[in-house]
């Protein structure tokens, strides 16, 4: 059967009694029908002063276009742990429109391992993107709405983005105001992913509603003839916007088939975004379970990297152990087996791709001093030669490892990896930094990409230079980095797969995030707004006679 199908054939709890295992009262739920509920941010108040649960992170190597199956790695854990009797709660990211449509055409997890109902949480959900879609569209047409009536605040320059939850590469620069009606000035502009906007981030970075409108009004959103800058608050935008999220901030709370609770609250990307969900879900989750499992985008370089040196920053949290997500699949990609040719045994290129896994491991282990155990999802394709070798390899550098088989067997499947997750969260760890708030940004990002990803050095633009001068002198030099970079490689060019040469991060420019709090790092070709590929997911979506989505996966 598809995921659709398992998905479709499972009965699922009513979402009061998935409330009840984690001890949230019917009166702290909003219900979005049967299986879906909006949490009151009352909750977390009740429980401020009861002990945090172990926060597990689950990351991965570099990954193949397909991704390498943390979702589904994260609810089996959080399944087998349940199934060896301990309270376990899930707290994930919301899936984008984009992937969904794109490439991956859904991110649920799979198999007998997903987050129901599925259909509702790859599409609209409880629309927490559509809210954020909706306020920073309202910014965008308030900026120009004021220039169009006088521009009493001197806009000279405006950098606020559209935004839409779509690929669509051909928004990523646009002129507007070209109807020619009188006083209309026209400009150019752009449309952001709306998971890689500054307003998703400011979502999931914001501790609660009065926050959340502070960050909201110290957006930049254009700087006037004397190069300061123009805020959302000087708009008096952030009051209107904050309404528009006030529900977004909530966090939804579902089930995964075998009905673990699941806490899942923003997206925003993590090649081009800061790739964690929200704080207010992850701290909230703290306080309702023992184990909290939580996932980072794409590999350990993007996602994991931004999850320690931002969010833990910013939330005052760290993980109690990492879960570094391998596939066999993935490795021989990185040694350097064709894409086509990576399900056919290859000990050659798996011997050579393990180079991968292992920099990922020290960056973890030695560079943020966090315990790792390394989560083998295991694939139909994979053969026992290989398993057994994998396993062998990391035994003889004592790192731990656990083969997952999550999607075929649901979290009997995980029960392996629980038991010895119980063990390892109660290791000591030595958890650090990568780099320290009052470096320069240049050292900040100079830390990134030789410490994590392995490069002799970063080159900048004359762009990017004079933006980190503007930044600093603007006194915001002290915010942490978030760093855009293809996903495909620790390098910034998709194509070097393997990393055997010396190489450069190239800086081609640098954006303040004021609101957010952090300063973006575009690296290489990196784009803020991705394009479907040549065969999109949404050819093969549709929907049959009697009503029922198929081709979601």
């Amino acid at each position: 059967m598809t995921d659709i199908e398992i998905a479709r054939n499972t009965k699922l709890e009513k979402i009061d009694k998935i409330a009840e295992k984690i001890g949230i009262e019917e009166n702290d739920l909003e219900l979005y029908g049967k299986y879906k509920a909006k949490i009151s941010n009352d909750v977390y108040n009740k429980r401020k002063n009861n002990k945090d649960g172990k926060l597990i992170l689950v990351t991965a190597i570099s990954p193949t276009p397909l991704g390498e199956g943390k979702t589904t790695v994260s609810i089996a854990i959080a399944d087998g742990l349940r199934k060896i009797g301990k309270n376990s709660i899930l707290a994930l990211r919301e899936p984008s429109l984009g992937p969904v449509f794109g490439i991956k055409g859904g991110a649920a997890g799979g198999g007998r391992v997903q987050v129901a109902p599925m259909e509702d949480i790859n599409l609209h959900f409880t629309g927490d993107i559509h809210a954020m879609t909706a306020a920073n569209n309202l910014l965008s047409s308030m900026i120009d709405n004021h220039i169009y009536f006088g521009n009493e605040l001197g806009f000279k320059k405006v950098v606020w983005k559209r935004c839409m939850d779509l690929n669509d590469r051909q928004l990523r620069k646009v002129e507007t105001g070209l109807s020619g009606e009188k006083r209309i000035v026209p400009r150019e502009d752009g449309f952001d992913i709306t998971v890689a906007s500054e307003i998703m981030a400011i979502v999931c970075l914001s501790k609660d509603l009065k926050d959340l409108k502070e960050k909201l009004g110290n957006i930049i959103v254009g700087y006037n003839d004397a190069n300061k800058p123009i805020f959302a608050r000087d708009l008096k935008a952030n009051g209107a916007m904050t309404v528009l999220l006030k529900d977004a901030i909530k966090p939804n709370l579902v089930q995964t088939l075998e009905h673990t609770p699941a806490i899942i609250h923003g997206g925003p990307f993590a090649n081009i975004a800061h790739g964690c969900n929200s704080i207010i879900a992850t701290k909230m989750a703290l306080k309702l379970s023992d184990y909290v499992i939580t996932e980072a985008g794409f590999g350990a370089d993007l996602g994991a990297e931004k999850f320690l040196d931002i969010k833990c920053r910013k939330a005052g949290v760290k993980p109690d152990v990492v879960v570094l997500v391998a596939t066999i699949k993935a490795l021989k990609y990185h040694g350097g087996v064709e894409k086509e040719k990576i399900q056919e045994e290859n000990m050659e290129g798996l011997e050579k791709g393990i180079d991968n896994l292992y920099r990922h491991i020290d960056n973890l282990k030695n560079k943020f001093g966090l315990n790792v155990i390394v989560a083998l999802n295991k694939y139909t394709s994979d053969t026992e030669k290989e398993i057994n070798w994998l396993e062998n390899s990391l035994q003889e550098k004592n790192i731990p490892v656990s083969v997952v088989e999550g999607w075929a067997k649901g979290g009997d499947g995980a029960t392996d990896i629980a038991k010895k997750l119980t063990n390892l969260v109660e290791e000591k760890s030595d958890f650090k930094f990568i780099y320290d708030d009052n470096d320069t940004i240049k050292e900040k990002i100079l830390k990134v990409a030789t410490k994590i990803y392995g490069a002799k050095g970063v080159e900048y633009s004359d762009e990017a230079i004079e933006n980190i001068k503007m930044i600093e002198d603007l006194g915001y030099g002290n915010l942490p980095v978030c760093i855009a970079k293809t996903q495909y490689s620790f390098s910034d060019d998709p194509k070097n797969l393997e990393c055997n040469n010396d190489y450069n991060i190239h800086v081609r420019d640098i954006e303040l995030k004021a609101g957010a709090g952090f300063i973006v790092v575009l690296a290489g070709k990196i784009m803020t707004m991705p394009g479907l590929p040549k065969v999109p997911a949404a050819e093969s979506i549709d929907i049959d006679e009697d009503g029922n989505i198929v081709g979601i996966f």
